[in-house]
This record gives structure tokens, sequence and C-alpha cells, in this order.
């Protein structure tokens, strides 16, 4: 019998604070209403320990962060609450059972002591991920220890693994325990939203409430990666961990409330737990899918995405740099061309590295080049390493020729990349990219990477077209 009792969805706007909002909190007294719910059943259960799931504690890139200080303590003060402090005792013992069981199934996680902090300079303070949902909480009981987890940029799959090694490890400790995914949904619904308005907001509030309702955890495992980035949430992540909690567990979902004012979507949603049901095992069924979906793919790559696997596949396997095959084709022989080779893990980007103009001896040349550096020397990411190369996926840009163009109105986003340039910065994107909508979008994420402001004086704009392989 497992010892998970129940999971959680909770929003957490300091706002549903009354000591915080004042008046301003009547606009979310439904979300208000179902935070007292949630710590009515809480307090019924009296678990031992409650988690919480946070997006906004210490996020690293290929790991998750797991707070292992004996105290835990937090505050409202920079929300002008200065009376609302909180000290917790952590489940320290919990969170060596959960690395252990994080580490079986390759999930990396980390311990964030007192020396770490000091050594990454982050915080050892709760954030209001995980203080807003506890103070409502805590009105209703107190005696519980808390476990404070951060989200990673993992992939979808690898933070569902995560939640089945979270739930494994409190099985093994048998005492009941409460799991709160703490996060909020669009923050673009309406045009004076704090992030902007972007339509795919309400679409994807909409969606993800269904799929929670229903439990379907496959449908949310393939949201298009475009509409959660055009969405602008930040409680997909702990959803998906939570819901990695209560893979094989016989459920019912409630969707307790939702509602979105000043732009932002609060969801409040329960799922109990009523035994074990062995048919709700999915994680098995997530796994075979995609494999079978990158089977699919490299059985139909072109010569130019092979090339490019193989490379990098030959480089992190055996340290050898391929020469290229005598059975490609003579353009990628005879012709040179600056090449972009993107490299995507379950659908997320794992590294991307080209050349605007050629820098080999051919196009060949330059995607074997181009494959290991985007593997090894993206410095995003850590490199890619040999038990990943199953899971990637690749896509080659072959560019022509950029041209200058006067103004931001000669863009497509869809047909044209940009070159920025101003002295010896310059900044480079890809056209049809995921999320990249408009060009003034596609400029300013250029500018970026050139470490260019948007509309700063003696910038020049060039686009060019690309032959995409995949």
């Amino acid at each position: 019998m497992t010892a998970l009792r129940a999971a959680y969805l909770m929003p957490h706007p300091p706002v549903m604070i009354d000591e915080i909002g004042g008046r301003e909190a009547e606009k979310v007294s439904s979300t208000q209403e179902s935070a007292r719910k949630v710590a009515k059943q809480i307090k019924q259960i009296s678990p031992e320990t409650v988690v919480v799931i946070t997006p906004h504690g210490p996020v690293f890139q290929d790991a998750i962060c797991i707070s292992a200080l004996p105290e835990l303590e937090g505050d409202f003060a920079g929300f002008g609450a200065y009376e609302l402090e909180f000290h917790f005792r952590n489940n320290v013992d919990l969170v060596r059972l959960i690395m252990k069981h994080a580490g079986k199934k390759d999930v990396q996680t980390v311990a964030l002591d007192e020396s770490m902090a000091r050594e990454y300079g982050l915080s050892n303070k709760l954030d209001h991920g995980v203080l807003v949902p506890l103070y409502f909480i805590l009105k209703e009981y107190q005696e519980f220890k808390l476990l404070h987890i951060s989200i990673g940029l993992l992939t979808f799959e690898e933070l569902y693994a995560f939640g089945i090694a979270l739930r494994e490890a409190i099985d093994e400790t048998g005492r009941n325990t409460v799991v709160i995914a703490s996060g909020d949904l669009s923050h673009r619904l309406t045009p004076d939203a704090p992030a902007g308005y972007n339509p795919d907001g309400k679409v994807f509030d909409k969606k993800l409430v269904k799929a929670l309702e229903k439990l379907d955890v496959m449908e949310i495992m393939e949201f298009n990666h475009s509409l959660i980035e055009n969405a602008g949430e930040c409680g997909l992540r702990p959803a998906m961990m939570m819901l990695g909690a209560i893979d094989g567990l016989n459920v019912k979902s409630e969707i307790m409330s939702y509602e979105g004012p000043f732009g932002v979507g609060y969801c409040v949603a329960g799922f109990s737990v009523k035994g074990e049901n062995p048919d709700r095992k999915l994680f098995k069924n997530i796994s075979n899918k995609r494999k079978q979906e990158i089977e699919e793919r490299r059985q139909k790559e072109d010569p130019y995405v092979r090339l490019a696997r193989m490379s990098l596949e030959s480089y992190i396997a055996k340290g050898k740099r391929i020469e290229p095959p005598e059975d490609i084709p003579e353009e990628l022989i005879k012709n040179r061309a600056g090449v972009f080779v993107s490299i995507k893990k379950h659908g997320q980007l794992r590294g991307c590295i080209g050349t605007i103009t050629p820098t080999q001896d051919s196009i060949a040349q330059e995607i074997i080049q181009n494959a290991i550096s985007a593997g090894c020397e993206d410095p995003r990411f850590f490199p890619v390493t040999e038990k990943e190369l199953s899971e990637l996926v690749y896509s080659v840009d072959v560019l022509m020729q950029p041209e200058p163009i006067d103004s931001i109105e000669q863009l497509d986003p869809k047909r044209y990349g940009v070159i920025v340039r101003k002295g010896f910065r310059t900044g480079l994107l890809l056209p049809n990219l995921e999320g990249i909508d408009t060009a003034e979008k596609q400029v300013e994420i250029a500018c970026q990477k050139a470490g260019l402001r948007p509309g700063e004086k003696g910038i020049k704009l060039e686009r060019f077209e690309v032959v995409r392989h995949f």
C-alpha cells in the first residue's frame, strides 16, 4: 500500500494572501476558497511530510535540486508582509531516499546545503512558490515536516521519472505524505497580463485543465512546445513531477477551481489516492512511444541528417571524428556553405551550433564539425553523454547567401532567418522556429545573442534562407 495519500496542484500568487493582497485578494476569492479546501483535506490526512515542488527555487539545467538543511525557513518580507515568517523541520531522511531512487532511474539530483549555496550563490530561503500554498495549509494543520524540491530543466520524461522515484522513496518510509505541485498556468491571458498577451495562453490553460481532470498524462506529454512557450507558464514542470508521483495509483481527480484575474491562470486541483492500480503504470508506455517515434524518424532521415548523427555518435562513443562516407551525394562533397546543426531530446533543444559562412572544405565537413560542436560545445548545455545518444533527433540547416535589408518589414520569420550586426557583435536566428511568430520577436532574440538591445542605433540587418533537413 502506498504511503502517498494525496497530491495537489496549487497556484502561488502572493496577492491571494490577505496580508499582502488586501482588497485585491478578493479578485482571487475562488482560488482562496479552494486553497482552504485543500488545507482541510490535508488536516484530515495528517501527513508526516508535505512535499512542495516549486518552479521558483534554485533551478539547474541538468538536475533537480532538493533542500537538505535540517531547518527550512522563509518569509514574505519581499512582498511587504514582514510579520509573515515561517520555520519548518526538513525530512532529511526522505531527501536521501529520494536521491537514491532517482539515481537508479538516471535522474540527476543535487542536495542544497550551506556549502553548495555559497559555492553557487544561491539562497537557502524558501521561495513564494513554496510559502503561498503552505500559508493556507498552516491555518489548518502544522504537525508536518517539509520537503522543498525545485524543478530542473530536464525533459518531461525525466521529470515524470523523478516523480516515480519520489513516490518510491515515500513508500519506503511507510509514512503518510502529501505532494503539492506549486505553479501558475499561463501568464499571458489578457493584454494587461504581466508577460504580455498571447492567444495561446487561453488554449494552453484549457487543454491542461481538461487533461488534468481526465488524468490524461499522454496528452500532456505531447503538448506542442510552441504552445507551452507562448503560454508563458510556470506550472507544467511541477505538475509533470507530481503526475509521476501518482503513476501506478488509482486516483480520483478534482478540478476545484480555475480563474484568470490579472491575466494569469490559477488552477487548484486535487488527486486523492484510493490505492494501487497497475494499469496506470504509464512510464513504460511513454518511453516506448518515444523510442518508436525516434526509430521511425531515423528510418526516414536523409544523408545530411544521417551524417550529423553518425558524426556525434562516433565522437561521443569512440572518441573519433569520422570522414565523409563514400556513398553520400556529390553536393555534400563539392559544395561549401554555412551549416547549423540542431539537436533535440524529447522535443527540447539539447544543442545548436553553426556557421554563417563556410569554414570547412565541403558541406559534409561542415556538418561533421558542427554536429560535434552542437553536442559537445554549446555553452548553454552540458556535453551530450553516450547514454543520451539513442534519445536524440537532429536537423541540419544549410544556409543560403545572406542579403542586407533596410528594415524589419522585409523579414518573414517563417521564410527567412535573420542576422543582426553592430561592430564586432553578431547574432543569428534560424527561420521557422517554434514560438517565433513575428519578425520583432525574431530580431529581439538575435539581438540578445549578440548582446545588443533591439532598436539600438547602428544595428544592421541581414536575412537568409535555408534548406532544412530533418
